[in-house]
């Protein structure tokens, strides 16, 4: 099985919710990114997006978009971010998710992106600017790898594009809880589970939600709405924060272990 859907399917006879953190590959290297993907599972991640730089990441906020720049200046190339799955499989079954946009993945080739990143050991991928009815129009495009295909939903999604991005969703779908792009927020959107019960009805895949979750507190209401809670940018500017600090991975799973802990709190 899948090691998504093996979670999900774990999480949901323990009747708990999913941590799903994100972060940049090769921010701010792509050997310091493996330790900091161990230390988020040590620190109660349950499952890694794992972002694949790129120079023109128009989704995302400016604290994604320096980490973006960081990496790439670092050296990252696609070809590092699937040596980088390797490395992590060296010592953790956690599941990953390659987070992407099309250019890159295109670029190398996107049935060869995908075959290979399933041999290094990915689970999934997302691609951010791949909307479905494109996607079912290539074959190129469609996968035969065992990666799962996950979907974004978006606050502004039409009724009848719903059913058609739910039926097309595999692993888990990530509702992004806000308009606009990446970044921490002061407060939730205020109709997360409005929207989180209308993609229930439409489909048995797990529900995660994200874009702007920051801290235990906001985690820990979106736990009780939501299959899985998505944090990102606030852990992309912790590392910008420690970057040059060798304890980095050890500071990292400091910052998330008590938004972990608030996660499964609020589960039970």
């Amino acid at each position: 099985m899948n090691r998504i859907d093996s979670l999900f399917k774990q999480l949901k006879t323990t009747g708990r919710t999913a941590l799903i953190a994100y972060i940049t590959g090769g921010d701010p290297s792509l050997e310091i990114s493996a330790k900091i993907a161990v230390a988020l599972e040590g620190a109660g991640v349950d499952l890694l997006e794992l972002g694949v730089p790129f120079s023109d990441p128009l989704a995302d906020g400016a604290t994604i978009q320096a980490a973006a720049n960081r990496a790439l200046t670092a050296g990252a190339t696609v070809p590092g971010i699937l040596d980088l799955v390797r490395e992590i499989r060296k010592t953790s079954q956690i599941p990953i998710v390659l987070f992407a946009y099309l250019n890159p993945v295109y670029i190398y080739g996107f049935g060869k992106f995908q075959a290979d990143a399933a041999k290094a050991g990915a689970d999934g991928l997302l691609l951010l600017d791949l909307p479905p009815q494109e996607a079912s129009l290539n074959s190129e495009l469609s996968s035969s790898t065992g990666l799962k295909t996950i979907r974004l939903i978006a606050p502004t999604t039409p009724p009848e594009r719903l059913k058609e991005i739910t039926d097309a969703s595999e692993g888990f779908i990530y509702y992004v809880s806000r308009e606009g792009v990446t970044g921490e927020q002061a407060s939730l959107s205020t109709d997360i589970a409005e929207r989180v019960e209308a993609i229930r009805a439409l489909t048995k895949v797990p529900v995660a939600v994200g874009f702007g979750i920051s801290n235990p507190e906001q985690a820990a209401i979106v736990a009780g709405l939501a299959d899985g809670v998505v944090v990102g940018s606030a852990i992309v500017r912790k590392i910008a924060e420690y970057g040059n600090q060798p304890d980095l991975p050890e500071r990292i799973a400091d910052f998330v272990r008590p938004i972990a802990e608030a996660v499964r709190n609020q589960a039970t």
